[in-house]
């Protein structure tokens, strides 16, 4: 299994509503989330808005194809974008870049 961490900037005038999004992610979303390969996947927000997501994926690309191929995502990230930081105005999943993993305890 892979362990996958990746970081975004969500903008500070909008963590509020960005952690009451996520207090209600849609049903659909989750399941296509589960089917199409996101297993222990959470996401950790900062004050600053530094968000920090893990998640563990037995290919986290083949995850990321999956999710784009799932109309619910296509959605949800268009609802999502204005939350983040990026002068690009990419999708959230689109800016993940998985950190390079230097130390595992087990």
């Amino acid at each position: 299994m892979q362990r996958v961490c990746f970081i975004l900037q969500v903008k500070k005038d909008r963590l509020e509503e960005y952690k009451e999004r996520h207090r209600q992610v849609w049903p659909e979303m989750l399941d296509a989330l589960r089917r199409t390969g996101w297993h222990n996947y959470s996401l950790f927000l900062r004050d600053d808005g530094l968000l920090v997501g893990y998640l563990e994926t037995p290919d986290f690309q083949a995850a990321l194809d999956g999710m784009a191929r799932e109309e619910v995502n296509a959605r949800w990230q268009a609802e999502m974008r204005e939350f983040f930081e990026d002068p690009a105005g990419r999708n959230a999943d689109e800016q993940m870049r998985p950190l390079e993993e230097v130390f595992h305890l087990d």
